[in-house]
């Protein structure tokens, strides 16, 4: 498994189902200058996925709000992604999401991303790319395992922290705590200060 952390992002231009059904190409190095959270996930018409997609539909606001994109890669064709989305919720379908679902029919996506599980399809990879398209926090779960979309927006909300106050965010950080001064005497005030709540 690649790590990609602190690497820049690997390009690419795919065929995707855009918010409004259009079906065009999409390139991922068009998003330089906003954040993007690119994840995968195995197969259209399964079952832990559309639990994961609905949940990160219904928490775009939250994502747009920190000038985040939030961009759905699988190995199935536009026309399967845009079926799933003409599909009724409570028929199984994910319903009309509002965000990109991109093709990558051919698995080279999900390969340079190193998700590929047996050349068939992508583990639950995470990425979340910054402004300049350099990877700053990746997770990927076995086929099973749903992700905690939540925790996405966490990361998102350390990354943009450190970058505006260059504080470090301590284990269990949340928006609006204090970060942690990256020297010996920083992490020494906030260990007498928040150790017990670790």
């Amino acid at each position: 498994m690649s790590v990609l952390v602190n690497k820049a992002a690997p390009d690419f231009t795919a065929t995707t189902v855009f918010p409004n059904n259009e079906i065009k190409d999409l390139t991922l190095s068009d998003y330089k200058g906003k954040y993007v959270v690119l994840f995968f996930y195995p197969l259209d018409f399964t079952f832990v996925c559309p639990s994961e997609i609905i949940a990160f539909d219904h928490r775009l606001e939250a994502f747009k709000k920190r000038n985040v994109e939030v961009l759905g890669v699988s190995v199935d064709s536009q026309y399967s992604h845009l079926a799933w989305k003409n599909t009724t919720i409570n028929n199984g379908g994910i319903g009309n999401v509002q965000f990109p679902l991109i093709a990558d029919l051919d698995k080279t996506i999900s390969q340079n991303y190193d998700v590929l599980s047996d050349n068939k399809v992508a583990f639950r990879g995470s990425f979340l790319i910054d402004k300049e398209g350099l990877v700053q926090h990746q997770v990927v779960n076995n086929l099973p395992l749903g992700r905690n979309i939540d925790e996405m927006i966490r990361m998102v909300d350390a990354l943009q922290f450190n970058e505006e106050h260059g504080d470090v965010c301590p284990a269990g950080w949340q928006k609006g705590e204090d970060g942690m001064k990256g020297s010996t005497d920083g992490v020494a005030d906030y260990l007498t200060k928040n150790s017990e709540k670790l």
